[in-house]
């Protein structure tokens, strides 16, 4: 049995930039870990009955709570910024932090990386 695939996959992210990126401390251990001490984010859209819909969230690791998100009309640093502030805001980050994310212009844009308290 196979799935069938009604649209071709769409590369969202531009990680061909010469913004700097930082070490991938996570490594793809998404496994367990102690509450607020790992923080993952990416992006997505969506279809609505306005347009896409596109949105950036931060999800803390051990539990699977989004503590952050935000929604607007394209992928920019300034909507993953928004979800970065609402993270912060709703659950203050501890110090050693993991904060992991994709390699894309908008999470490498000097505004994200200087906003939070730590960034991978």
């Amino acid at each position: 049995m196979r799935c069938k695939q009604t649209k071709k996959f769409t590369v969202t992210t531009d990680s061909r930039h010469t913004l700097p990126v930082t070490e991938n401390v996570l490594d793809q251990q998404f496994k367990s870990a102690p509450p607020n001490s790992v923080r993952v984010s990416d992006m997505t859209y969506t279809p609505t009955d306005e347009g896409w819909l596109s949105l950036a969230g931060h999800k803390d690791l051990s539990n699977g709570e989004i503590v952050g998100y935000a929604m607007g009309e394209r992928m920019t640093k300034n909507l993953v910024s928004q979800s970065l502030c609402r993270a912060v805001t709703s659950k203050r980050p501890v110090r050693g932090l993991i904060h992991h994310s994709d390699r894309g212009s908008q999470y490498c844009s000097y505004e994200y990386l200087h906003q939070g308290p730590t960034s991978t």
